[in-house]
């Protein structure tokens, strides 16, 4: 046999094998859906292949939300609303147009929730699973999604921190050209919400595709992004530290008690040393949501000449732990510190909440103290609570104020 027939039949042999393979990939899997199904009208279809299902449900930010009580607190959380089932096993919802916004949501399948299975974009929260859609279409919500544009580059980092005593890590942005341009830039230190860590702002915040948006139509000023993990006595995310794969948590030790902001300038030593910044306070920002905005509170006053530009996303003002073996002195004195901050003339110091945020009369009391002192601050009040989609929010109005 010839090496030319020999080949053909090799051609013939392989192509019967992937043909079969995708045969036996079909086998069994029935009615053929995808989830979620996105209309031109921007109503969302939600399937799930279920027959031997009871009772699904759906629950998700795109749903009216349902108020909740907790220790005293009000919470908005998401909506649920029943699926129905067809003769083929397919249970189904179809949303009223939805706005461009990105979503989360869950599948409750017989009381238990699970990703969706026909969607394979999916993010974790602290320790839960969420199903992800985007609907664009709009020019703040297109700011989260990867454009045609020059990228920056997202690294995850290692550095050695005296004062907490161990090594660490942060996510660090740096903008498209960086490698190459020999310029010298400004540095943003991001920070995250209790439970989250150096990858919260990357992934659930969209921060890199909401950089290179900004800094491609020329709303920001290229900049170094420094988003660290706030847990102090954590080395990095959950799953990826010498802890293996621990269940992630909350409830972590050192948690606003003074530790992480008596270590943040071991932060802004090692930006300083391994890249190119420009190493003074008008070039420094800090901001962060939740506890990460508590951080960024006391680290600027306790460190009055190292930050131009401070931002509270929701902060948690007035949250600190009383915990006697902590740094009771960071927290000491906030008002004459506060003083003591605005005396020297910060370029911008930024407050957005929410409305029905949990958090809104303690950042009302904030507000009340710097207006009886005329401090000069910004305030933005959105709609909803204390969630993601103001955080977004919050960093697509706060960055391009930076720098100026």
């Amino acid at each position: 046999m010839t090496m030319k027939k020999l080949m053909i039949l090799a051609f013939i042999f392989l192509m019967g094998v992937a043909a079969q393979a995708q045969q036996n990939l079909s086998w069994g899997q029935g009615p053929q859906v995808a989830s979620p199904d996105v209309h031109a009208d921007n109503s969302v279809t939600f399937n799930l292949i279920a027959p031997e299902a009871n009772h699904v449900q759906i629950t998700g930010d795109f749903l009216p939300p349902k108020t909740v009580e907790f220790n005293g607190s009000t919470y908005d959380t998401p909506g649920v609303v029943d699926l129905v089932k067809d003769d083929k096993g397919v249970w189904s919802f179809t949303t009223e147009p939805l706005k461009p916004e990105l979503y989360t949501y869950n599948l409750i399948v017989d009381g238990v929730k699970i990703i969706d299975p026909l969607n394979v974009y999916n993010i974790r929260d602290i320790n839960n699973l969420f199903s992800v859609l985007l609907i664009g279409g709009d020019s703040r919500i297109d700011l989260y999604k990867v454009n045609k544009v020059p990228h920056g580059t997202v690294a995850k980092v290692w550095y050695e921190s005296p004062t907490a005593g161990i090594t660490r890590r942060l996510t660090v942005y740096t903008p498209a050209g960086y490698e190459t341009s020999g310029k010298d830039y400004p540095v943003f230190y991001l920070l995250h919400g209790i439970g989250g860590d150096e990858n919260a702002w990357s992934e659930l915040g969209r921060a890199a595709q909401i950089m290179d948006n900004l800094i491609a139509q020329g709303k920001a000023e290229p900049m170094i992004l420094v988003m660290t993990n706030g847990n102090i006595s954590q080395e990095a995310c959950p799953g990826e530290t010498s802890e293996g794969y621990k269940v992630p948590t909350m409830m972590l030790p050192k948690t606003m008690e003074g530790t992480f902001e008596t270590a943040f300038p071991d932060v802004v030593k090692f930006i300083e040393k391994t890249y190119r910044v420009k190493k003074d306070k008008a070039h420094r920002a800090i901001a962060g949501l939740s506890m990460g905005g508590f951080h960024s509170l006391f680290i600027s006053i306790n460190n009055p000449d190292m930050f131009g530009y401070v931002g509270l996303f929701s902060a948690a003002v007035d949250q600190q732990q009383a915990d006697p073996n902590g740094f009771p002195n960071i927290y000491a004195d906030r008002d004459a510190k506060i003083d003591v901050l605005f005396s020297k003339k910060p370029k911008l110091f930024w407050i957005g909440i929410g409305k029905t945020d949990f958090l809104i009369n303690n950042n009302n009391a904030l507000r009340a103290y710097l207006n009886a002192k005329k401090h000069k601050y910004t305030y933005l009040e959105t709609d909803g609570g204390h969630i993601w989609r103001n955080w977004r929010i919050y960093l697509t109005e706060f960055t391009p104020l930076l720098f100026k």
